[in-house]
């Protein structure tokens, strides 16, 4: 089954690493996945969810926008930098994302939402986002 989002495991573990709660475009409520409805508070920054212990989750679409866009390696400067690719692998139907072989690839998984969610993982810890 192709999922849509983060997992509820996926999505405690971006909000551990610090990710933003404002680029989820969906959130997790009892268990049920709903469609997003934040509402901000008067410092126009802390997000409220609608629903209480709500937490969020990100589409592919949101994990790719977390993304940096281009990509500069500090130890080549050489490189003019390099995009994100999500690639699908043409013998094995699974996915991983890539900046640079040399650099960090994710593993392959069955569904591009996870290469996703290991990337920006790896980005966060290794604070280039």
């Amino acid at each position: 089954m192709t999922k849509i989002c983060t997992s509820l495991e996926q999505s405690k573990k971006l909000i551990e690493l610090g990710i933003n709660m404002i680029t989820a475009d969906m959130f997790w409520a009892n268990d049920i996945l709903v469609a997003t409805s934040y509402i901000t508070n008067n410092d126009n920054e802390t997000l409220i969810p609608a629903y209480k212990d709500a937490i969020p989750a990100w589409s592919l679409s949101a994990l790719l926008g977390l993304m940096p866009k281009l990509y500069e390696f500090e130890n080549d400067p050489d490189d003019g930098g390099c995009q994100p690719n999500l690639c699908k692998g043409w013998d094995n139907n699974q996915w991983h994302i890539v900046y640079r072989s040399s650099i960090y690839i994710t593993k392959w998984y069955d569904d591009p939402i996870d290469a996703a969610f290991e990337m920006v993982c790896w980005l966060k810890e290794n604070e280039k986002i």
